[in-house]
């Protein structure tokens, strides 16, 4: 009879269990254990290059905010320009066109020129808006001329008359644009015209006045009635009322009128030409000053 022996072959299915099925596994914990070891080298060795990238480009932004490179880019742009000027490409003349009121020296200080500055120091579009920024010139063009002329050409504001409006009394040119920083004193031989909107529509109303020369001599000031049109003042003490529509045609009936009669060398105190067939004037019986009509009249 055959024994069977089952604690042996219990024995060898432990052993199975315990050994040859535990050995395995201890393995693969093993292999995973390294596993991991040679993932976070991998990890490390790849993250090296971006931290050292991070580090130069924080680098880079900490010289860029604390001006670094620009001092740099403008020590490379002054010894090309101190170079330039060694080779003789520096300032030596300034021509300028179409100067009437603008001082030479202050053209020469704002665009900070000097004989042997470098001619590639003068940026001609910022020298062109400075020149822009001065009180008489309307246009400006700059030009470098190698190797060594600066050539400036001005369009200067012409004068046309002296505005005022609520009191104070500014100088206008031929746009009817103010002439900013020029005293209004020195021009006291051109036309007033006085009231808000005189400005802008001065040249026409000038334009109108020195048509007839006998009298745009005599005439002393211009009130801009309710932005509309026109009282002009002859001699301080003649007002005559010019219409809305057609002025011209008015003031040369004027001149032709006092041709034939010399009707402004009589007492009168208004001039009305307002109306398209008849002139009405009226006269001062007591010969007294002219009483001036308000900035505000309406009629």
């Amino acid at each position: 009879m055959r024994f069977l022996n089952l604690f042996r072959r219990e024995t060898k299915a432990g052993k199975g269990r315990g050994g040859a099925r535990r050995g395995p596994a201890k393995r693969k914990r093993k292999a995973r254990r390294g596993g991991l070891a040679r993932i976070e080298w991998r990890l490390v060795r790849r993250a090296t290059p971006f931290a050292a990238a991070l580090t130069v480009v924080a680098g880079l932004g900490w010289l860029w905010h604390d001006g670094w490179f620009g001092r740099q880019v403008a020590a490379l742009q002054n010894a090309a320009l101190t170079g330039s000027a060694e080779l003789g490409l520096r300032i030596d003349e300034v021509l300028v066109e179409g100067r009437e009121r603008t001082d030479g020296a202050l053209i020469l200080e704002r665009l900070g020129l000097a004989r042997g500055v470098p001619i590639f120091a003068v940026d001609p579009q910022e020298a062109r808006h400075a020149l822009e920024g001065l009180p008489w010139v309307r246009r400006a063009s700059v030009e470098r001329q190698l190797p060594d002329t600066i050539y400036i050409r001005l369009e200067e504001r012409r004068p046309m008359a002296l505005w005022q409006e609520r009191g104070k009394v500014s100088l206008i040119d031929q746009h009817g644009e103010v002439i900013a920083g020029v005293e209004p004193r020195g021009f006291a031989h051109l036309p007033l015209v006085v009231g808000p909107g005189a400005a802008s529509h001065a040249a026409k109303l000038i334009a109108v006045v020195n048509s007839e020369p006998d009298l745009s001599e005599r005439v002393t000031a211009a009130v801009r009635i309710a932005e509309r049109r026109w009282n002009v003042q002859i001699e301080g003490r003649i007002d005559v009322r010019l219409p809305e529509e057609d002025a011209g045609a008015a003031w040369a009936q004027l001149a032709k009128i006092e041709r034939q009669q010399g009707l402004l060398s009589r007492d009168v105190v208004v001039i009305d030409l307002r109306l398209p067939d008849r002139l009405v004037v009226r006269t001062n019986p007591e010969r007294g000053p002219l009483r001036r009509d308000s900035e505000g009249e309406n009629t």
